[in-house]
C-alpha cells in the first residue's frame, strides 16, 4: 500500500505535467512563414497568399488570425485568401468574416476550384472576389452534421441575413446572397439567362459571378490574380500552416481521437489495475496529451479543457485508495467526460467518440485482465489462500472413526442429545426421530462435526 501511494503521489504530477508541456509546445511550434524570417524593414510591401482548403471550423480560425496578425505587422497591401473548400460551421465562418472586416489589410478572395457554403460567406466579406475558371459559388444553405437541410426559420433568417449584409458591404446584390441560402426565394437572374425557381439553392459558376457582379474577374492561377490586381511587382508571401498545426489537423481527425481516447483510458485503467508494466501508464498519459495537444493547437480546447481532464484523473485514482461512497469517483468521471467534450469543436461528436472508445477500451481490458489476473490489484485486497485437508489442515476433529461403531443413548435424543460410544460420550443427532435414553444405537453418518445415529 505505501508503494501504491507513492506511485500515485508520483502519477498525478506527471499526467499533469505531461499535458501542461505538450500543450504549451503548441503555442511554442510555430514555424515561421517565408515574411516573418525577415525583419518588416526588409519585407516592405507585400502580397500574403493564405490557403483556406479545410473545413471552416476554429481550427481554420486561429490560422487566419496569425496570418492576418503577421500580414499588419509586415504592412503588408494585400491579403489573398485561396478558398477551395466545401464549407463549415456557421459561427466559425461569421468570426473569420468579423476577423477579414476589421483587418487593416485589403483582402482578395481567390475561389479555387468551389466556395461552397461558409466558404461563400468568407468570399462575400473580401474587398473583391477573383474566381478560377469553371469554379463555383454558392449553395450556402444550412445543413446539420448529416448534410440535411436545416429548416428552421429562425436559423435560416439569421444566415439570409449575414450573408445579404455581406454582400450589400461590397456592392453585390444581396437577393442572390439570399438565394444561395433560402430554397424558398424565388429570384429572376437575366443577367445570365436563367432564374431561380423554389426549391432550389443558387450556385454560380465563374462566367455567372462575374456577369452578376458577384466576382471581378476571372484568373487561371494566383499568380494571374495578382497581376490583375497590380501587384506583380510585389513580394509575395505564401503563408502556409506550422507543423503543429498541421499535426493537429490529423490530430483531430475523429478516427484519431477516437483511437487516441481509446489508447488513453485502457493505458492508464491497465497502469491502475495491473501496476509495475510501466508502459501502458505512459501509452495512456501521452495519448491522452496529444488529444489535448492536437485540439488546442486547432483552437478548440482552452486551458480549462486540460485542467477538468487531469482533475478527473486525479478523483478517479484518489477514489482507488480513499472510498468515498462513490463521490469522488463520479466527480471524475464527470470532470473527465467534460474535459474531452469541451476540448472537441462538436461536443456531441466527442461524447460519441468518448462512448466507443470506453467500450473498445473495457474490451482491450478485459482480455488483458483476464491474462495477468494473478497481477491485478485486486490481489492486494483479496485472501485468495485456501485452508485444504490435502494441505494438512482440519477445521475440527474428525468424526469419520466413529462410523458404524455402536453404543447408548445416555439422554433422549429429540432429536440431538448425547451416547456413549465406547468409553467416550459425544454429541449425537438422528435423523429426525425420538430416541428414548438407555436404547442401543448405531452411528450412520460422520461428517465434520455431525456425528447422526440410528436405534437400533
Amino acid at each position: 500500500m505505501i508503494r501504491w501511494r507513492k506511485r500515485v503521489a508520483a502519477f498525478i504530477p506527471m499526467l499533469m505535467l505531461a499535458a501542461l508541456m505538450l500543450t504549451a509546445a503548441g503555442s511554442l511550434i510555430v514555424v515561421p512563414s517565408q515574411a516573418k524570417a525577415e525583419t518588416t524593414a526588409d519585407i516592405g510591401t507585400a502580397v500574403y497568399v493564405v490557403p483556406v482548403k479545410q473545413t471552416v471550423e476554429s481550427g481554420l480560425k486561429a490560422f487566419l488570425e496569425r496570418a492576418y496578425k503577421e500580414a499588419e505587422e509586415a504592412k503588408a497591401e494585400r491579403v489573398i485568401l485561396v478558398i477551395n473548400t466545401f464549407g463549415g460551421k456557421v459561427t466559425s465562418a461569421e468570426e473569420i468574416g468579423e476577423l477579414i472586416r476589421k483587418s487593416s489589410v485589403p483582402t482578395t478572395a481567390y475561389v479555387e476550384s468551389k466556395a461552397v457554403s461558409a466558404g461563400t460567406y468568407i468570399a462575400l466579406n473580401a474587398d473583391s472576389i477573383i474566381m478560377e475558371p469553371h469554379s463555383m459559388i454558392g449553395s450556402a444553405s444550412v445543413v446539420n452534421g448529416s448534410g440535411d437541410l436545416i429548416q428552421n426559420p429562425k436559423i435560416i433568417s439569421h444566415w439570409v441575413s449575414a450573408m445579404s449584409e455581406a454582400a450589400k458591404m461590397n456592392g453585390r446584390n444581396p437577393d442572390v446572397a439570399a438565394a444561395m441560402v433560402d430554397p424558398d426565394i424565388v429570384l429572376k437572374l437575366p443577367e445570365i439567362g436563367r432564374d431561380k425557381a423554389k426549391g432550389q439553392i443558387l450556385s454560380l459558376s465563374a462566367d455567372e459571378a462575374v456577369k452578376l457582379g458577384y466576382a471581378e474577374h476571372q484568373a487561371g492561377s494566383v499568380q494571374e490574380a495578382i497581376k490583375l490586381l497590380g501587384l506583380d511587382n510585389r513580394r509575395v508571401v505564401d503563408f502556409e500552416p506550422s507543423l503543429a498545426e498541421k499535426v493537429s489537423r490529423f490530430l483531430v481527425n475523429p478516427y484519431v481521437m477516437t483511437a487516441l481516447l481509446v489508447l488513453g483510458i485502457a493505458g492508464v485503467a491497465l497502469e491502475m489495475i495491473i501496476p509495475g508494466f510501466g508502459a501502458p501508464g505512459i501509452v495512456g498519459i501521452l495519448s491522452f496529451a496529444l488529444y489535448f495537444f492536437g485540439h488546442y493547437i486547432a483552437g478548440f480546447a482552452g486551458m480549462e479543457s486540460v485542467v477538468l481532464c487531469v482533475v478527473g484523473f486525479a478523483f478517479l485514482v484518489i477514489e482507488v485508495f480513499i472510498p468515498s461512497f462513490g463521490i469522488l469517483g463520479i466527480l471524475g468521471s464527470i470532470a473527465l467526460v467534460a474535459g474531452v467534450v469541451t476540448a472537441s469543436p462538436d461536443p456531441m461528436n466527442a461524447f460519441i467518440s468518448l462512448v466507443v472508445a470506453l467500450v473498445l477500451a473495457v474490451i482491450i481490458l478485459y482480455f488483458v485482465i483476464r491474462k495477468y489476473k494473478t497481477k491485478g490489484i485486486w490481489n492486494k485486497f483479496i485472501l485468495r489462500e485456501k485452508l485444504t485437508t490435502e494441505q494438512g489442515y482440519v477445521s475440527a476433529d474428525s468424526k469419520t472413526n466413529w462410523l458404524g461403531q455402536e453404543g447408548v443413548a445416555v439422554t433422549p435424543l429429540r432429536p440431538s442429545g448425547t451416547a456413549q460410544i465406547g468409553d467416550q460420550r459425544i454429541d449425537v443427532v438422528t435423523a429426525g426421530e425420538f430416541i428414548a435414553s438407555g436404547k442401543p444405537v448405531k452411528v450412520v453418518k460422520a461428517e465434520g462435526t455431525w456425528v447422526v445415529v440410528k436405534e437400533i
